[in-house]
């Protein structure tokens, strides 16, 4: 699925969040604390916007790894890092079963991908090993708001996203998937449950993004 619609992927991104998800990313990277010269990993990183938000952010000194267990996806990603002037390696792997050493980067993220990992705890885990003591571990997902954007943002997700999506995409299947994954996937505090349960940081916060619509989660590495 990922891999039909890669091609398509950042263009139906900013026409369905009106270019909201890079205010999104850009709130990530700020709630991760990163500083010039870590060293980052970022998981499910698609087609590299986040990996490029954080290479940004820690400079030439520092080293960013984008990973992505599409490889068409990820396929996508040098190009956009090149033409921004930025130098970012970019592999295929599996955010459960990390390739990468105990302890080997300052800050290990994720977003919009920890939904679709088949054990997230696991991927938790995976991404807090790879993280030194006292690094962090940031996660972006949607949530499900409440209140007045409840009922509208349901109408929007259900129906509105998937005759979109499926339109510039050709995979309306695939954007009918990713709104119902996130209408079912734990947030807030119930992702901080989650976070718990890998039992590997020591503190964990949640922050709310456009009323709820999206979270950014940090978990220091314990």
């Amino acid at each position: 699925m990922f891999a039909d619609i890669a091609e398509d992927y950042d263009r139906v991104n900013s026409i369905l969040s009106f270019g909201i998800h890079h205010i999104w990313r850009n709130e990530t990277v700020l709630a991760s604390a990163a500083k010039r010269g870590e060293r980052v990993l970022d998981c499910a990183t698609g087609t590299g916007d986040l990996a490029i938000s954080f290479k940004q952010a820690v400079g030439p000194e520092g080293y960013v790894l984008g990973t992505d267990f599409c490889s068409e996806m990820v396929g996508l990603a040098p190009v956009k890092a090149k033409n921004k002037g930025l130098e970012i390696d970019f592999e295929v792997a599996d955010a459960m079963d990390l390739p990468y050493e105990d302890n080997h980067f300052d800050i290990s993220s994720i977003a919009f991908g920890i939904r679709n990992v088949d054990d997230p705890v696991q991927a938790l885990r995976e991404m807090a090993r790879v993280v030194r003591p006292e690094g962090r571990v940031v996660i972006l997902e949607f949530g499900q708001p409440k209140g007045l954007l409840h009922y509208p943002y349901r109408i929007y997700s259900k129906y509105v996203m998937p005759a979109i999506g499926g339109w510039i995409s050709g995979n309306r299947e695939a954007y009918t998937y990713l709104p119902e994954t996130s209408a079912s996937f734990p947030a807030g505090e119930s992702f901080l449950g989650l976070m718990e349960d890998a039992d590997a940081f020591s503190r964990q916060r949640a922050e709310p993004l456009t009323g709820g619509i999206a979270y950014v989660y940090v978990g220091t590495v314990r």
